[in-house]
């Protein structure tokens, strides 16, 4: 039990502070540290998110950081894409997610490194 909640202080800390959600955190935490399936760990952060993700928006709209009509047009797709995205995820197969994950991995440190 004190590992869980270890890893959701060191995940939720991580989220709060680069405004990142979690996921990319905890789904290989869930997947090494709790023998969880690849299907598990995503459905399982997801669920776990939406608290942390909560509380980081309260303290940046608190704040006057957010850009409120982009973050609501993005939040139209973000909701058609999550949509979709969970469809998939209980179609594909665990090797699949996570050839999908480590492209988008790979993608996203490149992102961040050069641009």
């Amino acid at each position: 039990m004190w590992k869980k909640i270890l890893v959701g202080l060191i995940v939720g800390f991580i989220s709060g502070m680069f405004a990142s959600g979690g996921g990319l955190l905890l789904i290989p935490a869930y997947i090494h540290f709790f023998d969880s399936s690849e299907k598990e760990a995503r459905a399982t952060a997801i669920f776990c998110i939406l608290p942390m993700v909560l509380v980081t928006a309260i303290f940046y709209g608190t704040g006057n950081y957010i850009n409120w009509k982009t973050g609501m047009l993005c939040s139209i797709g973000g909701i058609i894409g999550s949509f979709i995205g969970s469809k998939l995820l209980a179609i594909l197969k665990g090797k699949y997610l996570k050839l999908i994950f480590i492209l988008f991995l790979i993608y996203s440190g490149i992102k961040i490194v050069f641009f």
